[in-house]
């Protein structure tokens, strides 16, 4: 069996670099940020809110969905999405014992 190039790094540091990919667009910045001050909404409402086509509002909210940042619930012919609070959490102590880790506070570059 080949291995890709990234399962030859610890597997935190791989379920890291997904949960940082998921965010490295600003629409999906931007759905997340939605979904927290609207508490849930439905598809139609988050395209309404950003600069692009429903197509590609639900290719983004299909990667977030992927990596487990939001959830979907179907409603009839609507799906309604939320945030998922536990996901949301993990990536938060995740990206903070990350950049703990970096210690800048003593680095000095030689």
């Amino acid at each position: 069996m080949v291995q890709s190039k990234s399962e030859l790094f610890e597997k935190s540091l791989s379920e890291q670099a997904n949960l940082f990919k998921a965010l490295s667009h600003p629409a999906r910045l931007q759905i997340l940020k939605f979904i927290a001050e609207a508490k849930s909404c439905i598809t139609g409402d988050i395209s309404d809110e950003l600069p692009l086509s429903r197509t590609t509002v639900n290719q983004h909210i299909k990667e977030l969905k992927a990596v487990g940042l939001i959830q979907g619930e179907i409603e009839g012919v609507k799906t309604k999405y939320c945030l998922n609070v536990s996901k949301i959490e993990e990536l938060k102590r995740s990206s903070l014992d990350f950049f703990d880790a970096l210690n800048t506070e003593t680095y000095t570059c030689k």
